[in-house]
């Protein structure tokens, strides 16, 4: 009998354990040595990573957050510096941040391509051209760059969506 009970009383805990644990958001560390809560942008359906404003992957870029973009008939990568929010614009005084992609390996320079509402000596979009972003694909990489004198670098990694399936070819 005393088994049984201690079989309950175990399953129990392990319950409580994890009830306690399901509603808490997930923790990261930036390459920056930031440690923050990671924001939640919009997710679709079938619970893929958070997507921002412009439909990216989100990235964790220090005390910001930055959101990556193809777009394959151009050779365009887009990155969008976003605030803490990880939905409004957040303008940055750089010229350029890199973005390092693993498959294929190549690296980009993304040079400051200020929005209309961005401040003067500020921007928050990025724009680089590479013909292997023609290739539709799923990329992942890391967007490194300097901001306020201090080193910032993120990892991303897009999924392919239900509406937004790219060929493997």
């Amino acid at each position: 009998m005393k088994r049984f009970h201690l079989l309950g009383v175990g399953s129990a805990l392990l319950a409580v354990v994890l009830a306690a644990g399901c509603g808490q958001q997930p923790t990261s560390t930036t390459k920056g040595g930031d440690k923050k809560e990671k924001a939640v942008a919009k997710t679709d359906d079938h619970g893929h990573g958070a997507t921002g404003p412009h439909e990216g992957t989100i990235i964790e870029f220090g005390k910001i957050h930055a959101e990556f973009t193809v777009n394959h008939q151009t050779k365009e990568a887009t990155v969008y510096i976003l605030g803490d929010d990880a939905k409004t614009a957040e303008p940055i005084q750089v010229e350029t941040l890199l973005l390092s992609i693993k498959t294929p390996q190549f690296q980009v320079d993304l040079k400051a391509s200020p929005q209309a509402s961005d401040p003067k000596g500020k921007a928050s979009r990025f724009v680089g051209k590479h013909d292997n972003f023609g290739k539709e694909q799923e990329f992942e990489g890391t967007l490194s760059g300097v901001i306020d004198g201090k080193p910032y670098a993120g990892d991303f990694k897009e999924e392919e969506h239900k509406d937004h399936k790219h060929d493997k070819k």
